[in-house]
């Protein structure tokens, strides 16, 4: 997650349905998509001053089944209420979808799973309950290296807890961030070494936000000794730290900003990462994919990035997306 402006505990204020802050959806109280039935394209509503727009029309479906490894289903239903600073998180809100509705519009490009992966406390019980409720859906859990002032150790303790339910199969998003200042260095690498080692004690993946930091990310691994899985969620990294991670077993998962025209770096990386340790995600509702920058991403853009990647690798697509489906059963077990 690349670090949005703060976000607001409780449900999209105005809306059918609102919860309070009680963080997380007990059973029955899953938020329900309005205007239900109405596909990628449909008219977004109107929420904090965010304009009406359209939302990202459904591509063109996948020839072979894949999933999105990296997701935060709570801020697209809006479970966590986005700040007038966060316009994405406030347009994906607008569309008020609902969990189930988000997994049918992936369905139908042939994006059959995801992952969805905390921030936070609040947001990690979230995913957990969540994930219980869909069997398609698994969770990740952890404190985000921006709020790792939060990595208390009554919270870690409840974050290694609930990695330990058999529907949360990560530990992240966590790691080191130095293009925020929202936490200190200090801060930030006692959480991480902290998360390591919960990803160690559980036998989770340990899922990286790593900005502006890859050597300090790299070289706390190695002095921790990474946990047997390790996944560098949103690959930012040139073809020097992929030949890295790729030495070291380390997933890269990529997402859309590798399809952007100014970042021929992360092509390079991906053109050196073996597919056998390729993922693939989309952030959502963040980083969407060329040619919807600046609006809400989804698990059903997937197939947008994976063309690309495709094409990077010079593998045929069904390939690939066997390959990335293959990758996830190892890294967060079978669904």
């Amino acid at each position: 997650m690349p670090a949005p402006a703060r976000l607001v505990s409780g449900a999209v204020g105005g809306r059918a349905g609102a919860r309070g802050p009680r963080p997380g959806p007990g059973p029955g109280t899953e938020p329900v998509r309005g205007g239900a039935g109405r596909g990628p394209g449909r008219l977004l509503g109107r929420l904090d001053g965010v304009s009406t727009q359209k939302l990202p029309v459904a591509p063109e479906p996948l020839p072979a089944e894949v999933f999105d490894s990296h997701c935060h289903l709570d801020i697209m239903v809006g479970n966590r209420q986005a700040s007038s600073g966060d316009p994405v998180a406030q347009a994906a809100q607008a569309a008020q979808a609902s969990v189930e509705g988000i997994l049918d519009e992936a369905r139908a490009v042939g994006v059959t799973r995801l992952v969805t992966i905390g921030y936070d406390l609040p947001s990690s019980r979230w995913n957990a309950e969540t994930a219980a409720l869909h069997p398609d859906v698994y969770a990740g859990v952890a404190v985000h290296p921006n709020e790792a002032h939060a990595s208390t150790p009554e919270t870690l303790a409840e974050i290694e807890r609930l990695a330990r339910l058999p529907q949360v199969r990560a530990v992240g998003e966590t790691g080191l961030d130095y293009y925020r200042d929202w936490a200190s260095k200090g801060d930030q690498h006692a959480s991480f070494r902290a998360h390591i080692e919960i990803a160690k004690r559980t036998g989770k993946a340990l899922v990286i936000h790593d900005r502006e930091a890859h050597d300090d990310v790299l070289r706390v691994l190695a002095e921790q000794g990474a946990p047997e899985v390790v996944v560098f969620h949103s690959f930012s990294g040139d073809a020097e730290m992929a030949k890295q991670c790729v030495d070291a077993g380390y997933f890269m998962s990529f997402s859309g900003p590798v399809t952007y025209k100014n970042a021929g770096y992360l092509r390079e990386a991906a053109r050196v990462a073996p597919r056998e340790l390729i993922l693939v995600e989309t952030d959502a509702p963040y980083l969407p994919p060329t040619p919807h920058r600046g609006k809400p991403n989804a698990p059903y853009l997937i197939p947008l990035t994976l063309r690309c990647l495709a094409e990077v690798k010079e593998i045929g697509l069904a390939d690939l997306a066997a390959a990335v489906s293959a990758n996830g059963e190892t890294v967060f077990g079978s669904w």
